[in-house]
């Protein structure tokens, strides 16, 4: 190519990558945060100066275990997972998401899951040259359409299937007796999400083993740890032994693998909050179901799915909420299923006051 035609992005990225938004994070600073599913509390004081005084005698001139070793130990208790199952450590589940979708994918192959679900199963299949197909949730109250879903199996071969449990964005739990069929009618790998697994007393961790083709996927960000980015990938050896061929050197630095196996030693704190968390989400089901405006759905998460009465009123709410330093999650617009839906993470009780007495002013 001559200089006077210089190479064009254009004309290298591929067609499918061009087509994509980049995943886009909106500015929060000043706002009341209940938009990302973020645990609201942080350390107390004296453990934050342990915390600092452990990092401060922490070497950065070398690089990280490479295996995480203590941290996968400190995470096995701490999880109760079986010691004849695998692990790998992920830069947070995403990054668990790619090793997966990176190992398995090929000409033709599907990655398949529900929708609405988690929006990177799709992205990164997209950004691995896979296929994608969604399979749409029941309307009503968001549960699997098992005769759809087996019918896109049956059509689809797909190499792997994610399933959020608890379901973001819809908070619930999805049917087990459905799930296991679908364990059992997928050709590849099914892969179980519990990123939400500390708001609900329903797990897959125990049932590790039983099934094949089944692995756990976890993450520390919603116990509190967001900043951490560590995600966790439970299975059997057959499956994992293939992926961590994949996961890339030192992946898990030095300061997460310190800090993480320090929080986990003060599990305790944690498990409080979460407590805590689930209080105020029975408190805000009810109070927000206290306005005609809602129908609010249940929740096994650490936030709620809601939808407007009225046509145009979700843009109005979340708009009016943030002229208040209230950011929420706004939904319309991304899906058919989702119109007029807002998704708000359950806060402190001094953050869901004040989302409370916002929603009062402005529904009146």
């Amino acid at each position: 190519m001559s200089a006077q035609n210089p190479p064009k992005a254009s004309d290298w990225i591929r067609t499918e990558i061009q087509s994509l938004s980049a995943y886009h994070v909106p500015p929060s600073t000043g706002m009341v945060k209940l938009d990302a599913m973020e645990n609201p509390y942080n350390w107390p004081e004296d453990l934050r100066r342990q915390w600092a005084g452990l990092l401060a005698k922490t070497d950065v001139n070398r690089y990280p275990d490479p295996s995480a070793s203590a941290l996968k130990q400190r995470l096995r208790h701490a999880m109760e997972i079986a010691d004849d199952m695998q692990l790998i450590l992920g830069n947070g589940s995403d990054e668990l998401i790619q090793i997966i979708a990176m190992a398995m994918a090929g000409p033709e192959r599907t990655v398949m899951s529900v929708e609405p679900s988690f929006v990177m199963y799709r992205m990164i299949a997209v950004f691995c040259g896979m296929h994608y197909v969604g399979v749409p949730l029941s309307e009503k109250d968001f549960s699997i359409n098992l005769e759809q879903m087996l019918a896109a199996i049956e059509q689809h071969q797909p190499a792997v299937i994610f399933l959020a449990y608890p379901n973001n964005p819809t908070a619930n739990l999805f049917d087990d007796d459905a799930i296991e069929k679908i364990i059992h009618a997928a050709p590849g790998l099914v892969v179980i999400d519990e990123a939400y697994a500390p708001f609900t007393d329903n797990s897959y961790l125990s049932k590790l083993g039983q099934y094949p083709n089944m692995v756990v996927m976890r993450t520390v960000s919603k116990m509190g740890l967001a900043g951490l980015r560590l995600g966790l990938l439970a299975g059997p050896a057959a499956w994992l032994d293939e992926f961590e061929k994949i996961r890339l050197p030192y992946n898990i630095n030095v300061l997460t693998q310190k800090s993480a196996d320090f929080a986990l030693e003060h599990h305790q704190l944690f498990d409080d909050q979460t407590s805590r968390i689930r209080q105020q989400r029975v408190r805000l089901l009810k109070d927000l179901g206290q306005f005609d405006d809602f129908e609010v759905y249940p929740s096994d998460a650490n936030f709620i799915l809601l939808r407007c009465a009225q046509a145009g009123q979700a843009e109005k709410i979340f708009t009016g909420l943030k002229q208040q330093n209230i950011l929420i999650k706004m939904l319309h617009g991304s899906q058919p299923v989702l119109n007029e839906c807002l998704r708000i993470t359950v806060g402190s009780a001094e953050e869901n006051d004040q989302l409370l007495n916002a929603l009062s002013s402005l529904l009146g």
